[in-house]
């Protein structure tokens, strides 16, 4: 185990014990200097990926609908990083062009640039036939998991525009590439997911500042995952910091020492291969 790990094994001995088997291993201070907004970074995954980021250097802006969960995180990363986090808080569902106008002073004014953008909160809706789905609840859906992550990407992308590099990762699903019965907005926000992230990054390749992925997280130990499948061992799921190898992976760019996925690649963070 590197330093890194031997240091964090006692305040967060999940990261440290999934990074043993970590496909791709990276190096402290991976991504220090960088500067990464996170949605849903209270919980799961956004939590993990936000002091995973902050771990190996990185300051994180954590963007979340609730101050708590946010302020744990936040100060997890005051007290075990020496990078400089801030707290969003922020109700995608009510997400505007004002509200993202001023995150975008803030971000601009704290940090120059931005290197990073992780969309990962989600909201999941009902799981119910189309003829039965409360058109109110399709509506919050879509709001959450496909105009928010647009507004955001789209008032924020002059700063990583301004990066030598950055990455927009957006988070897709296995419903977002293969529909299924049930799974509503859900699955049809997740096609739109899918489609956001090609067009945008064949919008960007040639300039080549900014690499664009959509990651399918797969099963994993959630509270979204338990409110779809409520009756699923989540002892049976890999855990949120068994993926954080990918996201460090394509964060870090051309840091990482590998060879990237060309931008608009689909991964699954269950079958990825470092190269």
């Amino acid at each position: 185990m590197n330093e890194l790990l031997d240091k964090i094994e006692t305040s967060y001995p999940a990261l440290a014990s999934a990074a043993a088997d970590w496909r791709y291993q990276p190096e402290p201070g991976l991504l220090a200097g960088r500067n990464i907004l996170v949605t849903g970074a209270g919980a799961g995954i956004g939590a993990a990926a936000a002091k995973s980021f902050a771990c190996y250097g990185a300051n994180v802006i954590l963007l979340g609908r609730s101050r708590k969960p946010l302020e744990d995180v936040f100060d997890w990363i005051e007290q075990h990083t020496n990078t400089q986090a801030v707290i969003v808080p922020c109700d995608l569902e009510l997400l505007d062009a004002g509200a993202t106008h001023a995150l975008h002073a803030a971000i601009s004014e704290n940090y120059g640039i931005l290197h990073g953008l992780l969309h990962n909160a989600s909201r999941l809706g009902p799981k119910v036939p189309l003829e039965h789905y409360p058109i109110e609840e399709w509506l919050r859906v879509m709001q959450t998991n496909v105009n928010a992550p647009f507004i955001l990407t789209h008032t924020l992308f002059d700063l990583l525009d301004a990066a030598d590099e950055a990455c927009v990762i957006n988070t897709s699903s296995s419903v977002g590439r293969q529909g299924r019965a049930y799974w509503g907005a859900y699955a049809v926000s997740k096609f739109a997911t899918e489609g956001f992230s090609q067009v945008l990054a064949d919008e960007t390749e040639s300039a080549g500042r900014i690499r664009v992925y959509s990651v399918n997280p797969g099963g994993t130990r959630t509270a979204m995952r338990k409110a779809a499948y409520p009756l699923e061992d989540p002892a049976t799921l890999p855990s949120p910091e068994q993926h954080m190898d990918l996201y460090l992976y394509l964060m870090a760019g051309s840091r990482s020492g590998k060879t990237l996925p060309a931008t608009g690649a689909q991964l699954d963070a269950r079958t990825w291969e470092c190269q």
